[in-house]
């Protein structure tokens, strides 16, 4: 493909060229009718007002097809103006177009054949020439040639310039367009991973709940008052932590988040599900002092351990292990026994172990889980636990069975 191909032309566009292009001539065609002696237009000489004007007229034909082939018209129209000085405007016109493709060779054949033709004037008119002007007789054509080619050479650069800046800013709008969609995205997959991260928990401690006091008819009253009372306050906190999450999301970009959970939170959330009725132990032997990401995303594992344990395991027991050393590796291990009973599985988001699997991946880690050999479920998780000197070591072992 040629990629000096000129955009095409308007109607207006192509009129206004063919005027100038008969506009041009007319001067080489009216100086060349006072260059002939008196009486010869009308007689001997007659081809300056027939076939003269009829051949520019074809030439200004040809012209509509010079971007189509620009080679072939440019040649035969500057031949043409060779016997037809009223086509002489066409012919700088063509070669200023055809120059505008910028391809020297070429363009140095079209000109010499212009001004070669040029001399077939003074062939086909009985013009009177003084001694010694023969310089002059291509001097002249020669600069016209010349201004025309530099015409061309300029109007083809111009183009391709902006082309080039054209396809700049059509590139520089599609990467816009791209990283606006990857920013979307991105911001999708964070209000996806903060609402699973909310609500999949404490909601799915609370269907757990629900479950019991559909499928057992023999609880107490205390006991149904305590399973009511517990899915009445984790719906309230599943609520209040939706706001809080909304909250944010809705807030200016430069507010800054609310503290997130990490390392030292976990006994916490282990109480909680407890408190929902989730048989639960928990074993910790960390020394040294995790990052927060680190101890965030050590939380966050648990975390999808305990509500995925709570959906497809409900009345299993579920152990926990957290354990590390400074130097070395966090190793977070949850793992269920076969489900006690049996239950609707309430519907899976999908989005869990996949999110939180990107999670320990952008925390340097690296994260597991399959089928244990008794019918339950493990989930691992392998994370990087540096030495910092600057941080004071610590151990502390926690062990309890409920």
């Amino acid at each position: 493909m040629d990629t000096d191909v000129a955009p095409r032309l308007g109607g207006w566009q192509q009129t206004w060229r063919l005027v100038a292009a008969a506009a041009l001539g007319i001067p080489f065609w009216v100086s060349t009718g006072a260059a002939l002696p008196r009486g010869c237009a009308a007689d001997t000489c007659s081809w300056l007002v027939t076939g003269d004007p009829l051949v520019a007229l074809g030439c200004l034909a040809a012209l509509l097809w010079r971007r189509r082939f620009p080679l072939a018209v440019a040649m035969a129209v500057a031949i043409a103006s060779g016997v037809s000085t009223l086509a002489v405007g066409a012919a700088l016109l063509t070669l200023c177009s055809f120059s505008t493709r910028r391809r020297p060779v070429e363009i140095g054949v079209v000109a010499l054949v212009y001004v070669a033709a040029s001399q077939l004037t003074l062939v086909l008119y009985p013009i009177e020439t003084p001694p010694g002007s023969l310089a002059l007789q291509l001097a002249l054509p020669a600069l016209s040639a010349g201004i025309a080619v530099a015409m061309g050479v300029a109007i083809g650069a111009r183009r391709v310039e902006v082309r080039s800046l054209r396809e700049r800013a059509e590139s520089a709008e599609r990467e816009q367009t791209a990283r606006a969609a990857q920013a979307r995205a991105l911001e999708r997959n964070r209000i996806a991973r903060e609402m699973h991260d909310v609500l999949a928990h404490r909601i799915s401690l609370v269907a757990m709940q629900a479950g019991v006091l559909d499928h057992r008819d023999n609880l107490t009253p205390e006991e149904n008052r305590t399973l009511i009372r517990g899915i009445a306050d984790g719906s309230h906190q599943a609520l209040e932590e939706l706001r809080d999450v909304l909250g944010v999301l809705r807030a200016d970009p430069g507010r800054p988040e609310p503290p997130q959970p990490s390392l030292d939170r976990i006994p916490e959330l282990v109480a909680d599900a407890r408190a929902s009725g989730l048989d639960v132990t928990l074993t910790t032997t960390v020394t040294g002092e995790p990052s927060d990401v680190v101890g965030r995303t050590c939380y966050r594992v648990i975390q999808e351990g305990l509500t995925n344990a709570a959906k497809h395991a409900p009345g299993a027991h579920v152990h926990i292990t957290v354990e590390g050393t400074a130097g070395d590796e966090l190793h977070v291990r949850v793992h269920n026994s076969r489900a006690a009973t049996t239950t609707t599985q309430p519907p899976a988001s999908g989005f869990g172990l996949l999110g939180l699997a990107e999670r320990v991946t952008l925390a340097g880690g690296r994260l597991s889980h399959h089928p244990a050999s008794d019918g339950g479920y493990v989930l691992t998780a392998h994370l990087p636990l540096p030495n910092h000197d600057h941080n004071h070591n610590h151990d502390h072992h926690h062990e309890k069975r409920s």
